[in-house]
C-alpha cells in the first residue's frame, strides 16, 4: 500500500547540540512556549526545528512571513533574568534571494547554512550562507542556485551536513537525471564560489527509491546514509548508502519498507555507539507510523526490525522528523498529531530488557500552546532539556519554539 500524504511543507532534519547523559529517574516534563510567531513580520510556520551556537542561542528558519513573505532566520537570545529575545537575522525576498526555507540550520565555524525550497534566479531553490558582519547584522551570500541546467536537482527541502575537508552535502526533492531527486555535494572553490556535483540521481526503477526529504548523515567511514519518501520494491521509501569507491559514489538500498513496517520515511537517521541506524516512517504500521532500528546483520545486510508501532493516534499520529539519542540509550522524537489534543506529542523511547517503553513528554494543543511540529528535529541543551519548534499555534496561530524542560 501506497500512502499519498505527501508533506510538501515540511521537511526535516537532524541536529544535535549536546548530547545529555540521564541515567537516573526523570522528573515530569514540563513545556514552555519560548516565542510565538506571528506578530508583525517576524516570519511564521517554522517548520525545520532550532540549532544551538557555541554561546547558547537558537538559531532557525520560517517557512513563511518575514519582511517580504518568503520566510525569514532568526535568533533567540537567552535573556540574564529569564525570558528569550527574538531578532531576526535575514528575511527572503528581496531579488533573486530564496524563498520558503524548510530544512535546518547547519551552524559551522560562526557562519549559518541552509537550503530554500524554492527561489533563487530559477526559481527551483537555493544554498544559502549567513556570515556575521564585524558592525553587527548578518551578511548573505549564495552559494548555489538550482534548476541551472536539465540534470541539476530541485526543491531542496532538507538541510545540509558539513564533511571535515568543508565540503557540504544535502538532497533534492525533485529534478536530477530522472526527475526525481538527487543527492548533491558543494565543494569550495580557490575563486571564492562553490562547485556543485551530483553525487546519486534517484529513480522510480522498482528497487531505487525517490523523492528524498531528509537530511544526510555520515558514518564513521565518510560514507552517506539517507532517506526517500516513496520508492523501493514496495514503493513505501527506503534507507540508502552511498559509498565513495574510486572518486565516485555508488548506492547501496539497506531497506525498502512495506507498509506493515512502516511506509514514508521523511525523518533524517541516527547512528547509535553500537552502529545501529533509528529513524522513523510517517505512516504504515497501524496506519499512524513507526520507529524503526536497522542492524548489521553478519555476512552483511542489514536487519530491519520495529521499534514502535503507534496506535490509534492516542500516543501520537505521523512522527515525521527523525529522533535523538542521549547517552542512557534513551530516543526521542515528536509526531505531527495525535496525541490528547490530536496537535502532536513529544514522545520518549527507553530500552529496557530488549523491549522498549514509550513515554509521552508533553502533548501540544492546550490552550496557548504550539500545535504540530513539523519536520524539526529536537535538540539538547547542555542540562538535557529538549528545544524544538511547531508548525502553528501560540499566541498568534502562526508557529512557536518550545522547551521541554527535565
Amino acid at each position: 500500500m501506497r500512502s499519498q500524504r505527501i508533506f510538501g511543507r515540511w521537511a526535516v532534519a537532524l541536529t544535535l547540540f549536546a548530547a545529555a547523559t540521564m541515567t537516573g529517574p526523570r522528573a515530569v516534563a514540563q513545556e514552555k512556549v519560548l516565542h510565538s510567531f506571528g506578530s508583525g513580520t517576524d516570519g511564521n510556520e517554522p517548520t525545520a526545528g532550532v540549532v544551538f551556537d557555541s554561546s547558547g542561542n537558537l538559531y532557525g528558519t520560517t517557512e513563511d512571513g518575514g519582511a517580504y513573505g518568503y520566510g525569514s532566520v532568526f535568533e533567540l537570545l537567552p535573556r540574564a533574568g529569564g525570558g528569550w529575545t527574538e531578532r531576526i537575522v535575514h528575511n527572503f525576498g528581496s531579488g533573486q534571494d530564496g524563498g520558503g526555507a524548510i530544512g535546518r540550520l547547519l551552524y559551522a565555524g560562526g557562519n549559518l547554512y541552509g537550503t530554500t525550497a524554492n527561489g533563487g534566479s530559477h526559481g527551483y531553490g537555493v544554498v544559502f550562507e549567513l556570515m556575521p558582519k564585524a558592525v553587527g547584522g548578518w551578511e548573505e551570500k549564495i552559494l548555489h542556485e538550482f534548476g541551472s541546467n536539465g540534470t541539476d536537482g530541485c526543491a531542496p527541502l532538507a538541510g545540509l551536513i558539513l564533511d571535515g575537508s568543508g565540503n557540504l552535502y544535502g538532497t533534492t526533492y525533485s529534478c536530477g537525471a530522472f526527475g526525481y531527486g538527487t543527492v548533491f555535494e558543494l565543494t569550495p572553490d580557490t575563486g571564492g564560489g562553490w562547485v556543485e556535483r551530483i553525487l546519486h540521481d534517484f529513480a522510480d526503477n522498482g528497487s531505487d527509491g525517490y523523492s528524498p526529504e531528509a537530511s544526510l548523515i555520515f558514518d564513521s567511514y565518510g560514507n552517506l546514509y539517507g532517506t526517500t519518501l516513496l520508492g523501493g520494491v514496495y514503493d513505501d521509501g527506503i534507507v540508502f548508502e552511498l559509498a565513495k569507491t574510486g572518486g565516485e559514489w555508488e548506492e547501496t538500498v539497506l531497506c525498502s519498507f512495506d507498509y506493515a513496517d512502516g511506509a514514508n520515511l521523511q525523518g533524517s537517521l541516527l547512528f547509535d555507539s553500537a552502529g545501529n541506524l533509528y529513524g522513523t516512517t510517517s505512516s504504515g504500521g497501524e496506519g499512524y507510523g513507526t520507529v524503526f532500528e536497522l542492524t548489521p546483520a553478519r555476512g552483511g545486510g542489514w536487519a530491519e526490525s520495529v521499534v514502535h508501532l503507534f496506535q490509534n493516534g492516542k500516543d501520537g499520529d505521523d512522527p515525521i522528523s527523525g529522533l535523538i539519542l542521549d547517552h542512557a540509550g534513551n530516543l526521542y522524537g515528536t509526531t505531527v498529531g495525535g496525541g490528547t489534543y490530536g496537535s502532536g506529542t513529544v514522545f520518549e523511547l527507553s530500552p529496557t530488557a530488549g523491549t522498549w517503553t514509550e513515554s509521552i513528554l508533553h502533548n501540544f494543543g492546550s490552550s496557548g500552546d504550539g500545535v504540530n511540529p513539523g519536520f524539526g528535529v529536537l535538540v539538547f541543551d547542555g542540562a538535557g532539556n529538549l528545544y524544538g519548534t511547531t508548525f502553528g499555534g501560540g499566541i498568534y496561530g502562526d508557529g512557536t519554539v518550545f522547551e521541554i524542560a527535565r
